[in-house]
């Protein structure tokens, strides 16, 4: 397929996890024909982290509310559908002005399916194996082997589509100078002067991928005493449950959550030397940016939502038949409860060594 000058729209929203993982599909069609346009249609709480991507010239950030949240409320469903009708018409106007020629939706939902619909004309490309209606939507399809599990292998399977071949200089992240000063400006202002930089992340959005807060605060004693220095990244909306960590810690807590952003986060990840933490997309930040992970799994499965691609250590308690549940609430957790602190800190000593 021939895109040299063709204008490529991505679809990919959400989650966080996912968007990098589409992230070198972008690169690898961008390294192909330089002289694309990519757009890309996505959550605006992501935005930030592909305003410094070179290879994405047009972004049309969106909101429309989750209803899977635990935070979403009885109603979520109604302000999801207002919103997404808003969002419909604003980007029906949008691309009006300027269609593309190809669409990628990777996300491969109903409503996907609609935001794709919005371009005027073009060819659509979606997965063959995509629920939700999402196929009718859809010019062209794409086949997923069954011997291919992988998120990332997965959205490659794209660039098999349309005749290119991805390469390990597609699997970058890019950080833009700015964000790097205010991740110094912080570290200074902590009194962190460790090159040992230890990036945890403690909170995910699923209730059963949790690990104890006690075991938290002595993992990151642990570090300390070591000379490590252990940073607790998160959002705003995770601070109250991070303070909760560091009032049982013996050491001072270092937290970024709430004081950076998503970009100044991915920064942070960037120049850390480990990351430690629970399935969810800063693992797959840290990943993509060569950092080495040591991330805890039990509900989900490490085959297909795990490390790409880089040095890593897979934390799961074994002798369970409930592990790889993927059920988002659970009465007893003991997939996480049965890691203890010493098997995490044996891993990331084993990274850190290595």
């Amino acid at each position: 397929m021939q895109l040299e000058r063709s204008r490529i729209l991505i679809i990919k929203p959400s989650s966080l996890g996912d968007i990098v993982h589409t992230l070198p599909v972008v690169h690898a069609l961008k390294r192909s024909f330089p002289n694309c346009f990519i757009g890309w249609i996505v959550q605006q709480a992501f935005a930030p982290l592909l305003e410094a991507d070179k290879s994405i010239d047009c972004i049309y950030p969106i909101y429309i509310p989750s209803t899977s949240e635990p935070q979403a409320g009885r109603f979520a469903w109604l302000a999801a559908f207002q919103a997404t009708l808003q969002t419909l018409k604003k980007l029906h106007h949008q691309l009006q002005q300027a269609p593309y020629h190809l669409v990628l939706d990777l996300h491969a939902s109903f409503r996907s399916g609609l935001l794709g619909s919005c371009n005027n004309g073009g060819v659509r490309i979606g997965f063959r194996d995509a629920k939700e209606l999402n196929t009718l939507f859809q010019d062209q399809l794409v086949t997923v082997p069954d011997a291919v599990h992988h998120a990332q292998a997965k959205n490659l399977l794209f660039c098999q589509h349309v005749g290119i071949v991805p390469t390990d200089e597609d699997f970058y992240l890019s950080r833009l100078e700015e964000d790097r000063k205010v991740v110094q400006v912080f570290l200074h202002e902590q009194g962190v002067t460790n090159n040992k930089i230890i990036y945890a992340n403690p909170a995910a959005r699923w209730q059963t991928k949790f690990w104890p807060i006690e075991n938290w605060a002595l993992l990151a004693d642990t570090f300390a005493k070591n000379g490590s220095v252990l940073i607790f990244g998160g959002s705003e909306q995770d601070m109250a449950y991070i303070k909760t960590i560091a009032s049982l810690m013996s050491t001072r807590a270092v937290i970024a959550a709430g004081a950076l952003n998503l970009a100044q986060s991915a920064a942070l990840i960037s120049q850390s030397a480990l990351y430690v933490g629970l399935d969810s997309g800063p693992m797959h930040i840290a990943a993509l940016a060569g950092v080495p992970v040591v991330a805890l799994f039990g509900p989900t499965h490490p085959e297909r939502v795990g490390p790409w691609q880089v040095a890593h250590r897979i934390v799961r308690a074994a002798g369970l038949d409930c592990l790889e549940c993927r059920k988002r609430h659970c009465s007893h957790l003991s997939c996480m409860k049965e890691i203890s602190v010493q098997m995490v800190a044996a891993a990331a000593t084993s990274l850190l060594e290595s």
